[in-house]
């Protein structure tokens, strides 16, 4: 009898011994870098599967997309915090309101749809005056009227992290012309709609002078000669128009994204999107001869490398069926650089001296 309530007495002691155990346990970690941006966005959202009949297309494309018993509503958001999308040191805040709103529009671009409202919002320190964020805004107002849409609300928080802007852009499309990142085909030709590495070029050349006032603050930037560069990295040229040319000639392209991590990563979110792989011609990448040279000259670098990994363009990257040649060919502004290819082809650059190599996504990693 006092045998068995020993034992129950320790068995007791033992559970407890092993239930503090268990709480003091560290639990396992999982570094996000493991995962990066878009392998983290899977796993953090595979669990939630839609529940309304309006929502047709949920989280992993450029915009979610819903019906509305009509025309689908492409909706889109963005997040950019200072240190990490932006540097103040040289981003003047009615550019960065531009710009902002800008690549918001560029992803209901990249789905074939046309912009028709945004929301902004803002966490900021007491470090901003009210001038200042009225010079930030009128970088938005600028975005706004140059691409037809309103801003139709927002929010304003304090933050003690720096700045940090969300914006969500809102756009409707048909839906017999909405495009996918995933319908990209076997023999689809691949396509751009403008230069390439300017942007980064840009960047770069801000870069530099920042490092130089930096080590020398009685030396001024020196940007004159940079002004293409410049603007192409502050004011990106969204292709609204392109989605009209699309709707003139009749042309649907079969996958779609905008350039912002650079060729190759973009390219292979359409690649892995759609289950196929696809090589590029160095030859076929538009780059401007000035580009080219500055790239060469000053940054000592190869112009297809910054092409393919450099981002920040807002070009669009699409797809197209071959028996959309003839229309395609005659548009303004678009380049035919590759063709799609079957998966187990991979991802290849065939070089102006007839190498192929493999692709390698070395564009812009959030994590």
């Amino acid at each position: 009898m006092i045998e068995n309530t020993l034992n129950k007495s320790a068995g007791k002691a033992l559970s407890v011994k092993q239930k503090v155990m268990a709480e003091n346990k560290k639990p396992s970690r999982t570094e996000i870098s493991e995962y990066g941006e878009f392998g983290l966005i899977r796993h953090l959202t595979e669990s939630f599967a839609p529940r309304n009949h309006s929502t047709v297309r949920a989280v992993g494309d450029d915009a979610a997309v819903l019906d509305m018993d009509g025309k689908l509503t492409l909706v889109s958001t963005d997040l950019l915090l200072e240190g990490i999308h932006f540097d103040l040191s040289y981003f003047p805040l009615k550019h960065l309101g531009y710009k902002a709103v800008a690549v918001n529009i560029s992803d209901i671009c990249a789905m074939n749809g046309v912009a028709r409202q945004v929301t902004v919002s803002l966490g900021i320190s007491n470090r901003f005056s009210v001038e200042a964020l009225e010079t930030f805004y009128a970088g938005v107002k600028q975005a706004c009227d140059e691409y037809g849409v309103d801003l139709v609300g927002g929010d304003t928080s304090s933050s003690v992290q720096g700045m940090v802007i969300s914006v969500t852009a809102i756009g409707e499309v048909d839906k017999d012309r909405v495009v996918y990142r995933s319908g990209a085909r076997v023999g689809d030709l691949v396509c751009v709609t403008g230069y390439l590495g300017d942007a980064y070029v840009g960047l770069q050349i801000l870069e530099r002078e920042k490092r130089i006032f930096q080590e020398h603050p009685d030396v001024q930037p020196e940007l004159k000669g940079n002004e293409l560069f410049l603007e192409r990295f502050f004011h990106p040229v969204i292709r609204t128009e392109t989605i009209q040319l699309f709707a003139d000639a009749h042309v649907v392209p079969t996958a779609m994204i905008d350039l912002s991590d650079g060729l190759a990563s973009d390219l292979m979110h359409i690649g892995k999107a759609s289950g196929v792989g696809a090589y590029i011609e160095e030859a076929g990448v538009p780059i401007r001869t000035e580009t080219q040279l500055k790239i060469i000259e000053e940054f000592r670098m190869d112009p297809i490398t910054v092409a393919l990994h450099g981002g920040e363009d807002y070009e669009l990257l699409f797809t197209v069926s071959p028996k959309d040649l003839d229309k395609v060919k005659l548009l303004p502004n678009l380049f035919i650089a590759g063709e799609i290819t079957p998966a187990a082809d991979g991802f290849k650059l065939h070089t102006k001296g007839g190498n192929i190599h493999d692709l390698k996504a070395q564009g812009w990693r959030h994590f």
